[in-house]
């Protein structure tokens, strides 16, 4: 996970994006509970202490599934029509803050500064990905094309449109379907 120690480059549009798609894929193991998820959320610029409940979990893990459906989005008109639902829904007026002068300015989406761990993950992941699909006029994030693996990622920068969540998850595949291929064509193989 990135560290992001720079106080202004944490709240980047980038950085919410990425922190989203981190949260969301954290959230994805059953397994993961407090202790995780507060790793998450520190290691992506959230100031100490971070008290995550079990409670707090179970909400993010409800909020963290319609994200990952605007990441699945096949195109910017489904992203953004899902989007357009999650921010009727789930978001307040947009408004700045810099939690008294503990941060620099940034939006925020969510009712107040002391929202529930769910409601500002959904908000402000909601934010991220909106502004990510109006920059890009494309769809924010993608699934990993491994079927081992069902990550989701930030689809962001230039060049070719990425596939895999990681350059594990690529090489895997690209070693898979190198030894398929080879099975396929050697001699005495039916």
């Amino acid at each position: 996970m990135p560290v992001l120690p720079d106080r202004s480059t944490r709240h980047s549009t980038v950085a919410m994006a990425l922190r989203t798609a981190a949260l969301v894929n954290a959230l994805a193991d059953p397994a993961a509970g407090p202790e995780e998820i507060a790793a998450v959320l520190l290691a992506h610029g959230e100031p100490a202490p971070v008290a995550v409940t079990p409670e707090d979990v179970t909400a993010m893990r409800g909020a963290a599934a319609p994200l990952r459906e605007v990441c699945a989005a096949a195109s910017a008109d489904e992203a953004a029509a899902l989007l357009n639902i999650l921010l009727a829904a789930h978001t307040g007026p947009l408004r700045l803050t810099a939690h008294g002068g503990t941060a620099p300015w940034h939006p925020h989406a969510d009712a107040d500064d002391d929202a529930p761990w769910a409601a500002w993950f959904l908000a402000s992941g909601c934010l991220a990905l909106t502004v990510l699909l109006w920059e890009r006029q494309a769809p924010p994030g993608r699934t990993c094309a491994s079927a081992s693996c069902g990550n989701v990622f930030v689809a962001h920068g230039s060049g070719p449109e990425r596939r895999y969540c990681s350059r594990r998850c690529a090489t895997r595949e690209r070693v898979a379907a190198h030894r398929r291929a080879r099975t396929a064509t050697a001699p005495g193989v039916d």
